[in-house]
């Protein structure tokens, strides 16, 4: 015969299910997916970069000495030769400027020609960590990540084993919020999917 749970048993199961739920709210965050992406680099900040290359001087700093300030064209990863077309086009984007008006480092690269090497240096991080609801994240409809990092960019155009221009940018510091909405939820892939064959 069925016997109803005691009172007395109820109340220690809803206890147990609230602390369980409490439990799962106070860790949901940690539960949230998180990326990071680096290209492979001897610096650890757009700073530290920055101040390296700085050290890198027009007509005076030699292959070698780039090489030991963290900056080796043969050795490095994510580092691109740019042939020579594309180089002219780097260095001298605009037309309208005159050829005299250029930088002194820039004119020797381009009357040198395929003597002239240029390299570009692409060093950073980036991290990506999902915030906001688990729930609403864990069943795709809505899903926001914060995505942190730099990113540095270094130009180096080279004549017989020494520098003739040098120039750098990038991104400092990055800050930047990725919000995603799927009405559909979990359905979501599915709808698309549907109204691709619809269009067809």
């Amino acid at each position: 015969m069925f016997r109803r749970p005691s009172r007395h048993f109820a109340t220690r199961c809803a206890a147990l299910a609230l602390l369980l739920a409490a439990m799962l709210t106070a860790g949901c965050a940690g539960m949230l997916p998180r990326a990071d992406n680096e290209a492979r680099s001897p610096f650890d900040s757009y700073a530290a970069a920055a101040s390296a290359f700085d050290r890198i001087l027009g007509h005076e700093t030699t292959v070698a000495q780039m090489r030991a300030l963290g900056f080796d064209p043969a050795a490095s990863a994510n580092v691109t030769v740019i042939p020579y077309p594309q180089l002219t086009a780097r260095l001298s984007p605009d037309p309208g400027v005159p050829f005299e008006a250029l930088d002194p480092g820039i004119r020797e690269c381009l009357l040198a020609r395929q003597a002239c090497q240029a390299y570009e240096f692409r060093f950073g991080r980036e991290a990506s960590r999902r915030e906001g609801n688990f729930l609403l994240d864990f069943l795709n409809f809505r899903r926001t990540a914060r995505v942190t990092g730099w990113h540095f960019n270094g130009l180096v155009a080279v004549r017989d084993e020494v520098v003739l221009f040098r120039s750098y940018g990038g991104e400092p510091h990055g800050d930047r919020v990725e919000r995603q909405v799927n009405p559909l939820g979990p359905l979501q892939p599915a709808g698309e999917a549907a109204g691709q064959l619809l269009r067809r």
